[in-house]
């Protein structure tokens, strides 16, 4: 089985918006992809849509959400079923500054169902830091039985190592994603991370053409590996 767990639809103002629930399964269908999850910044309003078009091509759909800590930190958080993605959501974004977002400068904010049909528009600007620590952002996510993984740790920007320079060991993080995965014996040899620490790559995806462009074959080193077995009875 293969996956791609880290993608974002025209929710998220950096996406575009051609990334409507179904285009996504489409593509994701196209690509070879058992498996996907939607990652959103601060919101999970698109995850519902996304797994009703998912499973028209028999893709499983994990709920998840790319939270941005008060550090300015990415925090993937990824959950059983839809519905809890959507409270533990709904807390990220009650944490969110109250600045509007200006469409012209960061791009829309669509809410779709499952036939690409806008039913709304979130107005907050979602890509914003929330008021929680990245320590509370995974204390909350563990308390909704979710899985917490630090984003990208390889990158310049918005990466836990990029903004405190270390994994805080007082943190029980459930896995890191390595964006480009050449990078993770370096990683290894400096200390950075362990070599039993639970990995994934992802493709990360703001436009339809890069779903799938880093899938990983889903084993039992990869950090979600327990719960996309429960939730496909596969693997």
């Amino acid at each position: 089985m293969l996956c791609d767990m880290h993608i974002h639809s025209c929710l998220s103002p950096c996406g575009d918006d051609d990334m409507t629930p179904n285009n996504i399964a489409g593509m994701a269908h196209l690509a070879g992809l058992d498996v996907i999850a939607l990652t959103d910044h601060n919101s999970a309003a698109n995850a519902a849509a996304l797994e009703k078009c998912g499973g028209r091509y028999g893709i499983a759909v994990i709920g998840g959400i790319e939270v941005n800590t008060a550090e300015d930190i990415h925090l993937l958080c990824y959950f059983d079923d839809i519905k809890t993605a959507e409270i533990f959501g709904r807390k990220i974004e009650e944490s969110l500054p109250p600045v509007k977002n200006r469409r012209e400068i960061f791009g829309n904010q669509l809410i779709m169902d499952e036939d690409d049909t806008i039913t709304g528009e979130k107005e907050n600007l979602l890509i914003n830091a929330c008021a929680m620590t990245l320590e509370q952002a995974v204390t909350l996510c563990h308390e909704y039985d979710g899985k917490a993984i630090y984003a990208h740790i390889d990158r310049d920007s918005y990466s836990v190592l990029s903004v405190l320079g270390a994994l805080p060991a007082e943190i029980e993080i459930d896995g890191v994603e390595i964006y480009d995965i050449s990078r993770r014996p370096a990683l290894i040899e400096n200390g950075v991370i362990s070599p039993d620490m639970p990995f994934m790559s992802n493709s990360d995806a703001h436009y339809l053409e890069y779903i799938g462009d880093r899938r990983q074959e889903i084993t039992p080193c990869h950090p979600l590996y327990d719960m996309i077995k429960a939730k496909t009875g596969k693997i």
